[in-house]
């Protein structure tokens, strides 16, 4: 294979054996695969070489280095691949479409070597700037792209203290990792004055062991892929599990400009074997067969040497499941392919895997420019301009024979991208010159720089219509909130605490604390000892003689949680000032509540959403001059006027002053310092009679028909003035402020400001607060639900991100009925609530101490598990929010990305039960033709999982359920459970539908 222009430096086969890559210092990665069909020519014409046996024709070329590329390795996954080189650079690629997912360029100097770790967790690279420095990453999917991996292939650790003085002489300085994933062998190290190889343990990641004996500095290092015994694997020891007792060790091999090869054993201080002048030249690159018995020896003499080792020379080997045995305890996971369940299993692995296939040839099409794809419907986040003769799918446009597309023309063209436009306009941008010349600014258009991918973004957002003129309901670009509030400050709405928790009241006499004891001592043995919470806190009680006839109540005693509708609140937020002129803007049409994510996030930080056109204007004018009485509590009435485009509609007054307005285009409402709120029509009818609230109101929303009130004690109304009923009763900020863990004292605790309060199209309280958490309300379980939290943003790997390789699922549902539904209910709130977290917390530092606790913990013992657990906790939590918010997109998508990792992780009891839940009664009756197509309502019936209707968040049930059984059905280990679930859906059995085959 003559497919570099320059030397090659390193060759390496993929993991699964499918890809080989070879690197040159011609600054090209050339990616082979082996071609079935036989060669096409007997010899090389001019050589007297011999015919090949194989047949590798190049795959891909792979171009992102600036000098020359040093070495090579696959992940053991071979989910990507990684190439070093003399520009400096770290590049990632993709190990199924070879995107290029990251560049790095954490080192100083030349990077010549690299390895990874057996486990799948990290990765470690060796450069001339005398430092070994280990990445953390998590395998990407098969259709992640550049965007996706923002956030991943991050550095973990710097290591330089056994390279200080190494010498910058060498060529190579190739790294090994141990089998077991112990240790790394790092080459080119010094102890004192002489040359050695350091073994860096893991997660500590110190280096204080040195293999000393070769006289050259060393440049390459390679770990047997085997680990070995001293005894025979049957006379070997075995616990209860099955697993040896016995010690393993490894061997590894060591060579480089000395021209000798060292051969060392883990069991054994001194080297095993020490081989002289084994090459004319430096010795470049090692290599073991897969059985451990042959090392293979390159240099720069251009010979290759094969050592081969008698059995039992090295020790015994052992089979390679004791390997994956020593990598579990850092949670490799990798397991075995499994044994096939029959055909059936077979023809469900090939169902599974066709839409997989189908998303990566279609990323690479898109790489590659291909433009002649199928015509496919467009993927779950593609927001792309309207076409009217084309459809996208993936990056890949097609053309339709659609004969609507010419009808649909004059439609599209009204309906112009805003970024198009803007890009236009920056275009040509006219500038003047220092010489007076007017002249247009040239604009750069390229992603190549921004380490960006220029095909779609893969993230939260719903399937896109591709015909013309219908609504986009992607929760990217539509956010089922109401308006944010523009009278929030900066900060957010201050708020202040007395705490659930008692304290002792001082005692005269006691300042030893004898009673404190006394209470500490009966609560030791799961005792409760009686204490009266008087208003000075608590005090033991006493023994006292009945009274004869009815006892009066003690005036000292209260209820635990006092009312918030009493004179003393334990919630108190910052009430807002009385300003001289109210003003509130909305839209006259009836979608005003459909935002775009720009307009809907706009005044979160206390400007005023400028992005909403606002038809009519609702303005409060209060009296701001002396009182015409001269009595204090007089004055001028509230002045209240609603105006179109200037053009006045109607005008009230109110005896106090107002201090928030809201409205849609439904009603009208004004809370006045009185604790009062009125509420009118559209054409200025009062509505209702004057509510008169406990405390000033000092948050309100509005939305549809739907206003929210929330008052200066932390009381939440919600009101439907369609119907003049509630959801729900008035409910209390206190638990979403934390007051369970403050203490209640004589002067209140200052709590966690609030950020937002808003209302979704279903009359749902969505609040999010300073310490980055999110809640919603559950009017079915009278509770507040907290959607969103810091611990997600530090320790799931999902934060934050949708997976692409299952954003890209279509649905069978026709787009007919997809679009039947009246609103997009709760649509783009759990995305909204983790940005705010991420806002909140980790932009700004608040998360510092969480994240240096995580990073700490995660390379303990006993701890090998907590970043998949916490990614499947957060995967269940963003499942259960949305179901509970009825956010029917997001369900699906969440859900499918669950059964993925589910699946990847081999967790059968939760497949099980998970399948089990999807199922439901689908076929305990079949639907009557009085059902409407579309379901139930968005409501209570089905969002649970035991719910007797056929549908699940707005989904039917049997589509949900296939579509997670495609998704679990390429894993071999896990079709004892999805064959059933198969064979009842016949999805096997059908192989001429390929709509089953879904995009995963």
């Amino acid at each position: 294979m003559s497919y570099h222009s320059g030397t090659i430096h390193t060759v390496r086969f993929s993991s699964s054996g499918k890809f080989l890559a070879s690197g040159a210092d011609d600054k090209i990665v050339c990616v082979y695969t082996l071609d079935p069909n036989a060669p096409p020519h007997a010899a090389t014409f001019g050589t007297n070489e011999a015919p090949p046996i194989e047949n590798w024709r190049i795959f891909r070329r792979l171009i992102g280095h600036d000098n020359d590329v040093q070495d090579l390795g696959w992940s053991y996954d071979s989910s990507i691949l990684v190439s070093v080189g003399l520009d400096s650079k770290v590049v990632v690629w993709s190990g199924h479409t070879f995107e290029k997912l990251k560049t790095i360029s954490a080192h100083q100097s030349h990077v010549k070597g690299l390895t990874f770790d057996p486990a799948n967790k990290y990765f470690a690279t060796a450069s001339d700037d005398r430092t070994v420095k280990i990445f953390r990453f998590t395998p990407p999917g098969p259709n992640s792209s550049a965007h996706d991996q923002t956030n991943n292939f991050m550095l973990e650790k710097t290591i330089s203290a056994p390279f200080v003085a190494s010498p910058l002489t060498t060529y190579f300085r190739r790294c090994s990792w141990s089998p077991d994933g112990n240790h790394i062998a790092a080459a080119n190290a010094v102890n004192g004055p002489v040359s050695s190889v350091a073994i860096i343990n893991r997660g500590s990641w110190d280096g204080d062991i040195h293999l000393i004996g070769h006289e050259g500095p060393v440049e390459v290092c390679a770990f047997s892929p085997r680990l070995f015994s001293k005894h025979p694997i049957e006379n070997l020891p075995r616990g209860a599990n099955g697993q040896l007792q016995s010690n393993l060790v490894t061997v590894i091999a060591c060579a480089g400009q000395d021209k000798a090869l060292s051969i060392w054993i883990t069991s054994n201080p001194r080297p095993l074997l020490i081989t002289q002048e084994l090459a004319v030249k430096s010795i470049s690159d090692l290599a073991w067969s897969p059985d451990g018995k042959n090392l293979f020896v390159t240099s720069l003499d251009g010979s290759i040497t094969t050592v081969v080792f008698e059995e039992g020379e090295l020790g015994h080997g052992v089979s390679m499941e004791e390997n994956e045995k020593a990598l579990a305890k850092f949670g490799g996971g990798r397991r075995g392919a499994g044994i096939v369940e029959g055909p059936e299993g077979l023809l469900l692995e090939d169902r599974s895997r066709e839409g997989e296939i189908r998303g990566v040839e279609g990323r690479m099409g898109a790489l590659m420019g291909d433009i002649t794809g199928t015509t496919a419907p467009p993927t779950n986040g593609d927001v792309q301009p309207a076409r009217p003769d084309h459809s996208t799918s993936n990056g890949v446009s097609s053309v339709r024979n659609d004969q609507s597309g010419n009808r649909d023309d004059q439609k599209q063209q009204d309906a112009k991208d805003p970024h198009a436009e803007k890009l236009e306009r920056l275009k040509q941008r006219v500038t003047i010159t220092k010489d007076g010349k007017k002249r247009i600014a040239p604009l750069l258009v390229s992603s190549s720089a921004t380490g960006e991918s220029s095909l779609p973004r893969s993230q939260l957002m719903a399937s896109m219509s591709h015909v013309a003129g219908t609504m986009n309901d992607g929760p990217k670009t539509i956010l089922d909130l109401s308006k944010p509030f523009d009278g929030l400050p900066k900060g957010g709405l201050a708020a202040l605490l007395l705490g659930n928790k008692r304290k002792l009241a001082p005692s005269e006499g006691d300042d030893e604390g004898h009673i404190q004891k006394k209470v500490a001592v009966a609560s030791q043995n799961g005792a409760t000892p009686i204490l009266l919470n008087t208003v000075d806190g608590l005090t033991p009680a006493h023994t006292k003689a009945s009274d004869s006839g009815p006892v009066p109540t003690p005036e000292f005693i209260r209820p635990a949680v006092v009312n918030p509708s009493l004179l003393t609140s334990q919630v108190r937020l910052a009430v807002p000032k009385v300003r001289a002129h109210v003003t509130s803007g909305t839209s006259d049409r009836a979608d005003q509540g459909t935002q775009t994510q720009s307009s809907a996030e706009a005044g979160v930080n206390g400007t005023s959403g400028s992005a909403v056109q606002t038809d009519l204007v609702f303005e409060a004018r209060n009296p701001i001059g002396p009182s015409p009485t001269g009595r204090q509590e007089d004055h001028e009435p509230a002045r209240l006027a609603v105006t179109r485009r200037g053009q006045p509609l109607w005008q009230d007054f109110l005896p106090k002053s107002v201090l928030l307005l809201a409205g849609s285009p439904e009603f009208w409402a004004a809370a006045c310092e009185d604790g009062a709120l009125y509420t009118w029509t559209p054409a200025g009818r009062r509505m209702i009679n004057a509510m008169v609230l406990e405390s000033q109101p000092v948050i309100m929303e509005s939305r549809d028909s739907w206003l929210l009130c929330i008052t200066a004690v932390g009381m939440c109304y919600v009101w439907d003035v369609k119907t003049l009923s509630a959801p729900h009763p008035p409910v209390s900020l206190a638990p979403v402020l934390d007051i369970a863990i403050y203490s209640l004292q004589a002067h209140a605790t200052k709590a966690p400001a609030v950020t937002s309060a808003r209302l979704n199209s279903e009359g749902r309280i969505v609040v999010t607060l300073t310490n980055g958490d999110g809640y919603a309300y559950s009017p079915s379980l009278f509770a507040w639900q907290r959607l969103s939290e810091v611990w997600w943003a530090v320790g799931s790997q999902y934060w934050n991100t949708a997976d692409s390789s299952v954003g890209n699922l279509s649905s069978s549902v026709k787009q007919s009925e997809r679009h039947q539904a009246t609103a997009n209910v709760s649509a783009g709130v759990i995305p909204y609530l983790e940005r705010q977290t991420t806002n909140e917390t980790l932009l700004r530092g608040r998360a510092y101490f969480l994240q240096r606790l995580v990073k700490q913990i995660l390379p303990r013992e006993g701890f090998e598990g907590f970043e998949s657990s916490v990614s499947i906790a957060h995967l269940e939590n963003r499942v259960a929010a949305a179901m509970m918010l009825g956010a029917r997109e997001e369900f699906k998508m969440y859900l499918y990305m669950y059964a993925k990792r589910l699946g990847a992780e081999g967790l059968k009891t939760k497949v099980e039960e998970l399948l089990g839940g999807l199922l439901g009664g689908i076929y305990e009756e079949p639907l009557t033709d009085q059902e409407p197509s579309t379901g139930p309502k968005p409501g209570i019936e089905d969002r649970n999982w035991k719910n007797s209707t056929k549908r699940l968040c707005g989904w039917p049930r049997k589509e949900l359920l296939k579509g997670v059984v495609l998704i679990l059905g390429k894993h071999r280990d896990l079709q004892r459970i999805t064959l059933p679930y198969s064979k009842v859906l016949k999805i096997t059995e059908d192989d001429t539908d390929h709509d089953d085959a879904m995009e995963t």
